[in-house]
């Protein structure tokens, strides 16, 4: 009797052991994701406000997953470098898009080769923030408001030039849309990302531009930088003394967002894991009032409202490219 027990014990316990042999030998599933350092690719330069929403993010995310999310600028293109090196990715969610208006829908209207499918090429995580834009002006230019600026710019038509992230970003866009509601006149000087077009204009070697929001609050709070208006429908929360440029010119509203992608087919575990990691990071009191600090409003979707405002953004955007004749190779 007794050699009967044994002999059913041991054969449970091999059963057993066969099982856990069998659960190590499977691929890492939902439960082990991540199990090393995750990579957020920025596709600006290091200064603007997409790099310093995935900084603050990156961390608090980092800190929730328990692996460290490691922030890469890859610049160029107008976000399209970045943006493609993540659509090419391996499909794993250890690379993953800060990805902005620019990147999933005035890019591809844009540009004659499209390198990625906006929608068909990523897989949506978070609608994360959305951001206004600001006109802003070195305090050497003698212009104190959007209807001095119209003045000086119709008065002497394209002496002046405006600076922005790149061709074809929403602040490019910004710049094409002011000057076609407002009849004016002045060039268009791209850089490699908001950061050395805003040294330039702290340098006065340009004398406006359109930037966002966040990456100027800094300047604009020290007096460096001289906030014209905003371009968003309602005043920013943290600047309320900036008028829109709306309340000089009826109808003029633009602004961004950021927002997580990762590659196409990257599995639902990861994806679910991700976007309940920026989720919480967005709940966190430092990190809600670090976005505060310049007017970032904060959404946290679900992954399908983000694919849903994609869709919408292309929609919206289309004839305001159409308008502005905006198109590169």
């Amino acid at each position: 009797m007794n050699k009967r027990f044994s002999k059913r014990r041991m054969l449970l316990k091999l059963a057993a052991g066969a099982a856990s042999l069998s659960f190590l030998g499977m691929p890492a599933s939902a439960q082990s994701f991540p199990e090393r350092t995750i990579t957020l690719v920025v596709p600006f330069a290091a200064g603007g406000s997409t790099d310093v929403v995935a900084r603050v993010i990156a961390q608090k995310m980092g800190d929730e997953l328990g692996q460290q999310i490691v922030v890469e600028n890859v610049a160029g293109a107008g976000g399209n470098l970045g943006a493609d090196r993540v659509a090419r990715a391996d499909p794993d969610g250890y690379t993953i898009l800060m990805g902005t208006v620019a990147t999933h829908a005035l890019n591809p209207l844009i540009l004659k080769t499209k390198p990625y499918d906006p929608e068909k090429d990523f897989a949506p995580v978070s609608l994360l923030v959305v951001v206004p834009n600001v006109l802003v002006v070195n305090p050497e230019l003698k212009v104190n408001n959007v209807a001095e600026l119209i003045a000086l710019l119709k008065a002497e038509p394209d002496k002046y030039a405006y600076a922005s992230s790149g061709n074809g970003t929403p602040l490019h866009l910004s710049g094409e849309l002011f000057k076609s509601m407002t009849g004016v006149s002045m060039q268009h000087v791209p850089y490699k990302g908001a950061g050395p077009a805003l040294n330039d204009l702290l340098g006065n070697q340009i004398s406006i531009m359109f930037d966002n929001l966040p990456s100027s609050s800094s300047h604009i709070k020290s007096g460096t930088l001289r906030a014209l208006g905003v371009t968003t429908a309602e005043s920013a929360s943290s600047f309320p003394n900036v008028p829109t440029i709306a309340e000089t010119v009826p109808g003029y509203e633009t602004y961004t967002w950021n927002a997580l992608f990762a590659p196409a087919n990257t599995p639902a575990d990861a994806i679910d894991k991700l976007n309940a990691a920026a989720k919480k990071a967005l709940a966190d009191p430092a990190v809600a009032g670090r976005m505060a600090d310049f007017s970032a409003k904060i959404v946290g979707s679900s992954p399908e409202e983000l694919k849903t405002h994609v869709s919408a953004e292309i929609a919206k955007w289309g004839p305001v490219v159409k308008d502005a004749n905006v198109q590169m190779d």
